[in-house]
């Protein structure tokens, strides 16, 4: 197992009413890529998958609000529109033409919503184990589901501090991945340092709470706005990626994801779990790589 890279460096970036903290790749690249993490993690989910398209996009990682090292946001609003407004006001910060837009969990949620809702900022989607709505979710949503429970989320977030970083941090992580032996010790330490710092911050409890209640909601959302109806309206060339041994996202909702995105490609890891990016970061790049070479050499209106 080599060593991994560093984390990449970051900074906090204004978006106006909120400020939000980024970790980019160096400038290079003509091509823009903005990566959204999940419940519960951070831009450095990113971190090597940034790397493996450093040469081929110049990309900007967020800390979504609440998350990381940003900030709580403005009113406490956690829910899927608000994030969505935060990464909308990214793409329009760090580029001037359309990005390259990647997302996985609630992340990819959140980048359904702004490829259908502003098209003319996302050249391509990708999304890797996107949290679209299901309402027979495997058990690990229905945990989900149920803490964001008025005074049970609470609860359990209070007694949960009383629990070591370490177990915390393996817990979730044997949920996220198909095989935690994959994990090199030094992303363990740099998790559970995280965790801990995270542990004394007064808002992380409740941004983490808030967030989980802002997906959910999504889940019994009707109407145009409902996600899969967003999906079925989603202009750029996407691509989809399930592991097969996801057990927070089902991998039989990849087969409602090809019959519902206009232009999409999927693609099943079978040895992969939650997080692909950060389990095969290499097989994810290659992917994706294709899929934004495709959609450069693309002629103009096609």
């Amino acid at each position: 197992m080599k060593n991994p890279i560093p984390i990449w460096q970051g900074e906090m970036i204004d978006l106006g009413d909120q400020r939000v903290h980024v970790r980019s790749t160096p400038r290079g690249p003509a091509e823009t890529a903005v990566y959204v993490h999940g419940l519960a993690g951070s831009a450095t989910n990113w971190t090597d998958l940034m790397s493996e398209l450093s040469g081929v996009v110049t990309g900007h990682a967020l800390d979504l609000p609440g998350a990381g090292y940003s900030p709580e946001p403005p009113g406490d609003d956690y829910s899927v529109d608000a994030h969505a407004r935060t990464v909308t006001a990214l793409i329009e910060r760090v580029s001037d033409t359309p990005v390259h837009l990647f997302g996985n969990s609630l992340g990819g949620a959140v980048s359904v919503r702004v490829a259908a809702t502003r098209p003319e900022l996302v050249r391509s989607l990708t999304l890797i184990s996107p949290a679209l709505p299901d309402l027979l979710p495997r058990y690990g949503p229905a945990r989900v589901a149920l803490s964001t429970v008025p005074r049970i989320g609470e609860w359990a977030a209070s007694r949960l501090t009383l629990v070591s970083a370490e177990r915390r941090l393996g817990a979730t992580l044997a949920m996220c991945y198909a095989d935690i032996g994959r994990i090199h010790p030094d992303r363990l330490k740099e998790a559970a340092e995280e965790l801990r710092r995270r542990d004394g911050l007064p808002y992380a409890a409740g941004a983490l709470i808030n967030s989980a209640r802002g997906i959910v909601a999504e889940y019994f959302r009707r109407g145009e706005t409902n996600l899969w109806r967003q999906a079925a309206q989603v202009s750029a060339p996407t691509l989809v990626i399930h592991g097969r041994h996801d057990r927070l996202v089902n991998p039989r909702m990849a087969a409602r994801a090809v019959r519902t995105f206009p232009c999409v490609r999927l693609v099943l890891l079978p040895d992969a779990g939650h997080v692909a990016q950060m389990e095969f970061p290499e097989r994810v790049a290659r992917e994706a790589g294709l899929l934004i070479a495709e959609t450069v050499l693309a002629p103009v209106g096609e």
